[in-house]
């Protein structure tokens, strides 16, 4: 039974640790081009075998119960990225119905049923009509789209050429891919105001994610700092309360931010802060510096196995 020997690794109290989920889509159906990316079906499977593994809590509660010394054993809280509308309408619901909780970090600025960077690119791929997408002209490279293989590799080779432009560069350059791959309006993903109270109405957690997802280490202080502070204060104006968890967008240390912005996420009054390394917290994890991790395998065991891995990765981190 796995449940034994998470209760080892993670077990009640000083000693205690917190596994952190990181999630950012949960889709109507599959979807060939990141067969990854759970379904509803598929994320509440998944979502059951987490409720029988593990005690399940908001992540404020728990990150104040890790450091207070209180935590339970097997302790785990779920996180979702960006703000997609799909998190409010499929992936809350079934939270909600399997009587568990998580904290969906939103970044304010795609509010209004917006369409990320790296969305519009996915989509202009996916919606590409010719055998080739031809990027010549903005210095990229010649890519067949013609098969669901060739769109995916497309899509992860131009997404790692331009993800860590400048924020402006970056933007222009996905306009340019809309526009050589067909010029097709790209979708609206993102959650409207409405549902970001609808997910407080179902008894979850909301974080702030900045306001329009740069790689802080790309910023100045001033602007790194704007797009922190102004995402909290958006949240607070439209769900009445404080917003006190914050994700730092991509989320890699020292790639993607740096400690100026762990400190930066204190001074603006979160009371913790996560990133995208592998790991769990302990009370000896930096509170504005949490790991996060996702499983990715699609058997029981496989999931479990991988869940029990990452307690390694954190006593590998730690020493």
């Amino acid at each position: 039974m796995l449940r034994l020997p998470l209760s080892v690794a993670s077990p009640a109290g000083a000693r205690g640790r917190l596994s952190i989920l990181i999630f950012h889509r949960v889709l109507p159906a599959p979807d060939p081009l990141f067969p990854d990316l759970p379904d509803a079906a598929a994320f509440e499977t998944r979502m059951r075998w987490v409720r029988d593994w593990f005690n399940v809590l908001p992540l404020g509660e728990a990150v104040e119960r890790l450091y207070a010394g209180t935590i339970p054993r097997r302790a785990l809280a779920i996180t979702f990225d960006d703000g997609y509308a799909d998190n409010e309408e499929l992936a809350a619901p079934i939270l909600k119905r399997l009587g568990m909780s998580a904290t969906f970090f939103v970044s304010t600025g795609f509010l209004g049923g917006g369409c990320m960077w790296n969305d519009r690119v996915i989509e202009a791929v996916r919606a590409c009509e010719q055998p080739v997408l031809d990027l010549h002209a903005i210095g990229l490279d010649v890519y067949p789209v013609a098969t669901a293989a060739e769109r995916r590799q497309a899509i992860d080779l131009v997404l790692g050429r331009i993800k860590h432009l400048d924020q402006a560069q970056r933007q222009a350059t996905a306009d340019a891919i809309v526009v050589a791959a067909g010029n097709k309006p790209s979708p609206p993903l993102m959650m409207q105001p409405q549902q970001v109270r609808s997910l407080r109405a179902m008894g979850m957690e909301v974080g702030a994610h900045t306001v329009t997802h740069p790689i802080l280490t790309r910023l100045g202080a001033d602007a790194a700092w704007a797009e922190m502070h102004e995402g909290k204060a958006a949240l607070e104006a439209m769900l009445g309360e404080p917003v006190e968890l914050f994700a730092y967008p991509n989320g890699v240390p020292q790639q993607d931010y740096a400690a100026e912005h762990a400190a930066m996420a204190k001074a603006c009054g979160f009371k913790a802060a996560v990133s995208t390394a592998w790991g769990a917290a302990s009370m000896r994890s930096d509170r504005f510096q949490l790991p996060r991790f996702t499983p990715w395998d699609r058997s029981r065991l496989r999931y479990g196995a991988r869940l029990l891995t990452n307690f390694k990765r954190a006593e590998a981190r730690a020493a």
